[in-house]
């Protein structure tokens, strides 16, 4: 039995949803996502989207849960919107953003220069004394995520100093160094 695919997800005010056939479509003031969907029914009734599945096969089960946690991240999105922080630890590391190009001097020979996707605002924050943040945010949660693994894949933390780029509050699991 799915405990996440039987909640119901309460839709905000200011958002609308749509089923047609096999494809869901949120609307809301940050904008508008789509999602297709198999195996399970979606309905929109009595101010919640319910999922429900033919089924208790394995594969019916599965798809219960991924379908009522994708469309409720959309409804969250739309109304609300997603952020990622990313912390850039080491010395000499900086980011700096020009629209949608960030630009990352990581260590490297030249520096990385990326071309956000324009449904993502970024923002570079540089205090004096504190480690760089890059700012992420976007309506779309999946999106977010893969240009903040993009952005972590240049330098990943390592575990000897903590030297990297980083998520802000990530527990890093971290070694001893050698003994002398």
């Amino acid at each position: 039995m799915s405990r996440i695919g039987n909640n119901p997800i309460t839709i905000p005010e200011g958002v609308t949803v749509e089923v047609n056939e096999n494809v869901v479509t949120v609307k809301g003031k940050l904008g508008e996502l789509t999602q297709e969907f198999s195996g399970v029914a979606v309905k929109v009734e009595d101010g919640g989207v319910h999922v429900a599945r033919p089924s208790d096969s394995k594969e019916h089960k599965a798809k219960h849960g991924l379908y009522r946690s994708l469309i409720n991240n959309m409804v969250a999105g739309v109304s609300k919107g997603w952020t990622k922080e990313l912390e850039l630890v080491g010395v000499g590391y900086r980011a700096s953003n020009q629209g949608q190009k960030l630009d990352l001097a990581l260590g490297f020979s030249h520096n990385i220069v990326l071309d956000i996707a324009p449904e993502v605002k970024i923002e570079t924050i540089s205090e004096k004394g504190k480690n760089p943040i890059v700012k992420l945010t976007s309506h779309d949660k999946q999106l977010v995520g893969q240009v903040a693994a993009k952005i972590r894949a240049f330098r990943k933390p390592e575990p000897y100093k903590g030297k990297g780029i980083k998520f802000v509050g990530e527990q890093l699991r971290r070694k001893a160094g050698k003994s002398a």
